[in-house]
């Protein structure tokens, strides 16, 4: 069923969210550019949580900015034509985890490390923004640049979390707080090792085994997108759909059709 089509088989609610989440005009336009702001606001907060103290405040922030994501997270249900395979993109299940860690307060705050996954909501900016704006173009242009720097900061806040939610207080562990499971993590990842932190018990050992394995391929990733000038760009062929083409493509290698990939020019 087409956009049209399901705007005018809905009414009320459903119709005006439809509107507001896919429509055109300048109203859509600025809810979708408020989610994409709300998105920053939040995902700069869960990054910089674990070093705050912890006190009150902080979990009415993280009640209140729970709700809007379960909000969010309603409407988007609501108005989805195929709502069995809604809760198959991973985007939405990582706002699903992402809703129960912000209210994982009132259970344990182990699972407070969860909440970091939102980070991977940057990737989804580029269907927020109108395909015409030129932050648009840009983000179209570097998406697995972008895709794969938010991985590896995810995983590096994630693996902290990890470090810091089996070691911090054990007997023999040199992990006292967040800042030191962080140090931990990144001195691990770029097999530094410098000593001054160590891990105790099975976890101990685990731990960083996954995170040299995980974090050195995450990183070599992202350093190959940042060095590879021949890196494919997901630009969709208006006549075939193909999606990934060379950066420096002039036709669809599939059908032929000419592609138009926006770029700075390449060295020669």
């Amino acid at each position: 069923m087409t956009e049209t089509n399901r705007v005018k088989h809905s009414s009320g609610l459903h119709r005006t969210l439809i509107w507001l989440y896919e429509g055109v005009g300048l109203w859509p336009v600025a809810f979708r550019w408020a989610v994409l702001v709300f998105d920053v606001l939040t995902i700069s907060y869960f990054l910089v949580s674990p070093f705050l103290p912890r006190q009150g405040v902080h979990h009415w922030l993280d009640y209140t900015i729970g709700t809007v994501v379960a909000l969010d997270l309603a409407a988007r249900f609501y108005i989805a034509p195929k709502k069995k395979r809604f809760f198959r993109r991973f985007m939405n299940i990582a706002d699903a985890i992402v809703v129960f860690s912000m209210l994982a307060p009132l259970i344990s705050q182990n699972y407070a490390f969860l909440r970091v996954i939102r980070a991977l909501r940057v990737a989804r900016a580029v269907s927020i923004l109108d395909t015409r704006s030129p932050l648009a173009s840009y983000l179209q242009l570097h998406r697995v640049l972008i895709e794969r720097a938010v991985n590896l900061v995810v995983f590096l806040f994630i693996m902290s979390a990890l470090v810091y939610a089996t070691q911090v207080r054990r007997e023999g562990s040199d992990v006292h707080n967040y800042l030191d499971a962080f140090y931990f993590t990144v001195t691990s990842l770029t097999t530094t090792g410098y000593g001054d932190v160590t891990l105790v018990g099975w976890t101990g050992r685990v731990l960083p085994i996954v995170i040299m394995l995980l974090g050195v391929t995450l990183f070599l990733r992202l350093l190959r997108a940042l060095v590879a000038p021949n890196e494919r760009v997901e630009v969709e062929c208006t006549n075939c759909g193909l999606t990934r083409h060379d950066r420096d493509a002039v036709h669809c290698k599939h059908c032929g059709e000419v592609v138009y990939i926006e770029n700075e020019g390449f060295d020669t």
